[in-house]
């Protein structure tokens, strides 16, 4: 039977918000186990930008040394899925795809999302390479070149900003209202109806999509706002809440702003809760949780104590040692009457 290993907090996930927040929660001194199942959601991006100090890094790179400073403080890293948990008699116990079993104290949620994508054939295969969804995480690289945006008007007037060569693909999406259209003209973003039904690659590089009457479009990168879903399983099986995202943006597991869930015990940081997050946002988010998690341990921990120290200050033990404290050699009872005590 495999053993099953003790912690104060167990983390789900090994990204920025998870790995932040197991290194924050061992320089506190507790003990931390991460179980990640190494499949970042910007795994496939050349580069982490807008992470002051880190800007450029490859994503894999700032994990590997983030996860190096969460075992520098005794945190522990496991490399394997997150597959069920259930509620114990002082916690939780997580079990994972290698059959390991990992009891917590307390469990914090930082598995992240899913991208849902289109279902345009190639759209996968070049997701985050030349298809890519957020300006402030690729608009930098792809400036001044031909970019189609597939059927948000507020994507393109977003990714005008950094480029004048910018095409609203409708795609599926409805046609602009006259107050869009008005927009869409005065920044000089054209509109171009019919489907998107592939991609055009050249020598492994993005030319142009097609669209269903058979025309190419030329372009070099194309945004997507693809719909994004929380990777909530797990915790749902304890009975937390998920949540549609108030913009319509997808779904993400219900917390309030200390990353609490409505299932005492467990918590919530990262892209699972806040769609929008980039990855200094997401490494915050792990901290400010974590600094939670820990204080309601503490106030646990204190509790615990208190009831000890009163059970321990009325014992028959206590009483001896504090007669023995305050008397001395002295007796006392009836001896201390008795002729001759």
């Amino acid at each position: 039977m495999t053993k099953e290993e003790q912690f104060d907090v167990v983390v789900i996930g090994g990204g920025p918000a998870g790995l932040s927040a197991a290194l924050t929660l061992a320089r506190a001194r507790r003990s931390v186990v991460v179980i990640d199942a190494r499949e970042p959601r910007n795994g496939p991006a050349d580069g982490v930008h807008g992470l002051l100090s880190r800007e450029g890094m490859s994503p894999t790179a700032l994990l590997t040394v983030g996860a190096r400073e969460v075992e520098q403080y005794g945190g522990r890293i496991v490399y394997a899925q997150a597959e069920s948990a259930k509620r114990t008699s002082d916690g939780f116990m997580v079990g994972t795809d290698r059959g390991d079993r990992f009891c917590g104290r307390r469990l914090l949620v930082a598995s992240g999302l899913v991208d849902e994508l289109p279902p345009i054939v190639g759209l996968r295969e070049r997701w985050g390479r030349e298809v890519v969804h957020c300006p402030y995480c690729h608009g930098w690289e792809i400036r001044d070149q031909p970019i189609g945006v597939l059927g948000s008007v507020h994507h393109a007037l977003l990714f005008r900003q950094w480029s004048a060569q910018v095409t609203l693909l409708r795609h599926t999406s409805p046609e602009p209202t006259s107050e869009q259209a008005e927009q869409l003209a005065a920044r000089g973003i054209p509109v171009v109806d019919g489907t998107v039904t592939g991609l055009e690659i050249v020598d492994d590089r993005l030319t142009g999509v097609r669209l269903d009457s058979g025309r190419i479009v030329p372009i070099t990168t194309l945004a997507v706002a693809p719909r994004l879903a929380a990777r909530d399983a797990v915790p749902a099986a304890l009975g937390t809440e998920t949540s549609d995202h108030p913009w319509g943006l997808g779904t993400h597991l219900a917390a309030d702003a200390s990353g609490r869930t409505s299932v005492p015990g467990v918590w919530a940081a990262g892209n699972v809760t806040d769609l929008i997050a980039g990855v200094a946002q997401a490494a915050a988010s792990g901290v400010t949780v974590a600094a939670a998690v820990n204080t309601d341990l503490v106030d646990e921990d204190t509790r615990s104590a208190v009831e000890r120290w009163r059970a321990e200050a009325f014992s028959a033990e206590m009483e001896r040692v504090n007669c023995e404290r305050d008397l001395g050699d002295r007796r006392h009872g009836l001896q201390s009457i008795l002729p001759g005590a």
